[in-house]
């Protein structure tokens, strides 16, 4: 079912983006159009892809994890190395690499073994789920629905987002083996929202959004006390995501590269993602800040403009302006400087294009203890964490070390934590400390967590891994052909999901062609058209 689901994804991967492109306001044609194409069908027909190896290795006898490294990570853990997976991933994705960490004590024996969540008992019926659609990245409402039927073994109720609400025929089509199978449903009717999470079918509540939206469903509108819901909640929440840079002494391209490698964090579907970069991390002891922060300003401006498709963008742009001192005005898109720990800017997302500057004391290591502390301490959240730093930084074990104190449910560095949203095999969630696996049971007398920070639970996670800790992504710092030269084995060029990426829509078409039927013949075609971008 899950391949011949695959199947029909592929079958409407066009229409699919191109309604996501009319939605957004976006050319269809036009390079931005990478975006859809990439976090929308690429995405799940990845999932789908993965589960369905997860379900086939369990049929066959064989545990998901098998075949998969098992490696060291700091302080004691084992990681389950999920990227790359195979010769595809090594040219595609060149350079790239994920680990799945587990708490310390986890052994591999209990990995292996505990992998598989519901698909261990798949004749134990969870019963049904609502899954209140994201209105920002397409792929996310399949995303859940998979991992709902997956890894917990419940039907679904998708509500989709009014935003994504033309996008109700296409999820239908695609979808239809599991519509068909009397595992799905989808609707769009706006006035279902507030019926169904009431209904006493609906045995389980999981939302994208905002915490807002999550508080509305617990307590409803009035936030009275017979309006309190006693169906369990998991949640994907965002927050205010971190992008740290080390200093470190970095020629005029390394400016450039990162400087729009930041830009993309911030500016990538207009900054509406739960895991933007919000808060830019730097050292008061950097030679180079002024020249990378007006490097910064520039790749803000170049990257190509777009509507505010996003309902309340633009007051939350102007409540931005207007709460702070220091404000760099790029047509609309925001550069927040001098940013103190008490700043709106640090525990408010403002789920829009702005981007706010802290600096901070140290070099070295000493710079990023100060700025791993003042992320966990200071910012709302704990979905997403980006730190930039030179290879030779990165290979040390202290630097190591340092990332075990970064409370975060996926860590990139030198790569956008979205990689870690896109590989399919990793969780995707809040740090586990704020996120246990599945919210309390009230007939077991348990409370309900109010302050959620980033979430309850994880999504994705096709290998099907029990209670991981997180995610960490590494990437290299130089892009093809410069990351050869300076002895960092990568041939990733400039990566298709950066803004100003001149053929991100044929690179991230030809990707998800390759995903829907990845046949050899296809790469180099991929390769050639991510070269010129």
């Amino acid at each position: 079912m899950l391949l011949r689901t695959h199947r029909t994804v592929a079958e409407h991967a066009t229409e699919w983006a191109r309604t996501a492109c009319a939605i957004k306001g976006i050319d269809p044609d036009g390079a931005l159009a990478g975006e859809e194409w990439l976090s929308g069908p690429y995405a799940v027909l990845g999932a789908l892809a993965a589960y369905a190896a997860t379900v086939d290795a369990l049929l066959r006898g064989r545990g998901p994890v098998d075949g998969f490294p098992i490696v060291d990570a700091p302080g004691g853990r084992r990681a389950v190395r999920v990227l790359p997976r195979d010769r595809s991933d090594r040219l595609l994705l060149s350079g790239l690499r994920a680990d799945v960490w587990f708490p310390p004590g986890v052994g591999d024996d209990r990995i292996r073994r505990t992998a598989g969540l519901a698909q261990l008992d798949p004749t134990r019926n969870g019963g049904v789920a609502l899954v209140l659609g994201a209105g920002n990245i397409t792929s996310i409402p399949p995303l859940d629905v998979l991992d709902q039927l997956l890894a917990h073994g419940r039907a679904c109720l998708l509500k989709l987002n009014p935003i994504t609400g033309p996008l109700l025929p296409v999820f239908r089509s695609a979808l239809a083996p599991l519509v068909e199978a009397g595992l799905l449903r989808v609707h769009a009717d706006e006035g279902l929202g507030p019926y169904l999470v009431r209904h006493r079918a609906v045995q389980h509540i999981h939302l994208t959004g905002s915490s807002a939206t999550y508080h509305a469903i617990l307590h409803g509108s009035d936030r009275s006390e017979d309006a309190v819901i006693r169906t369990p909640v998991t949640a994907e929440l965002g927050g205010v995501a971190p992008i740290v840079v080390v200093p470190g002494a970095w020629s005029a391209a390394d400016l450039r590269h990162q400087a729009e490698h930041v830009a993309t964090m911030r500016l990538h579907n207009n900054g509406y993602n739960c895991i933007a970069g919000q808060v830019l991390v730097l050292s008061a002891d950097w030679p180079q800040r002024a020249a990378f922060l007006d490097e910064v300003r520039a790749a803000m401006l170049r990257a190509p403009r777009r509507p505010d498709y996003y309902p309340g963008s633009a007051d939350r742009v102007h409540a931005a302006a207007q709460s702070h001192r220091g404000v760099i005005d790029l047509g609309g898109r925001l550069i927040l400087t001098d940013l103190g720990p008490a700043d709106p800017a640090c525990r408010t997302e403002y789920f829009a294009p702005v981007l706010g500057v802290t600096v901070l004391p140290g070099t070295g290591l000493d710079f990023l203890r100060r700025a791993v502390d003042f992320a966990n301490d200071r910012l709302a959240g704990t979905l997403g964490a980006n730190i930039i730093a030179l290879p030779q930084q990165v290979r040390t074990p202290s630097f190591r070390r340092t990332l075990v104190d970064l409370r975060y449910g996926t860590i990139g560095v030198n790569a956008w934590t979205g990689v870690g949203f896109l590989t399919a095999r990793a969780p995707w969630g809040a740090y586990p400390d704020e996120n246990p696996t599945e919210p309390p049971d009230f007939d077991e007398g348990g409370g309900r967590p109010e302050d959620t920070g980033s979430g309850i639970g994880f999504v994705h996670n096709a290998l099907l891994l029990d209670r991981p800790e997180r995610t960490v992504v590494t990437g290299p710092f130089r892009v093809f052909p410069r990351s050869l030269l300076h002895g960092e084995r990568s041939l990733l060029p400039r990566p298709p999901w950066f803004v100003a990426n001149r053929t991100a829509k044929s690179t991230c078409e030809r990707l998800t062609r390759f995903a829907a039927d990845p046949r050899w013949w296809r790469i180099p075609p991929i390769l050639s058209s991510a070269l010129r971008g």
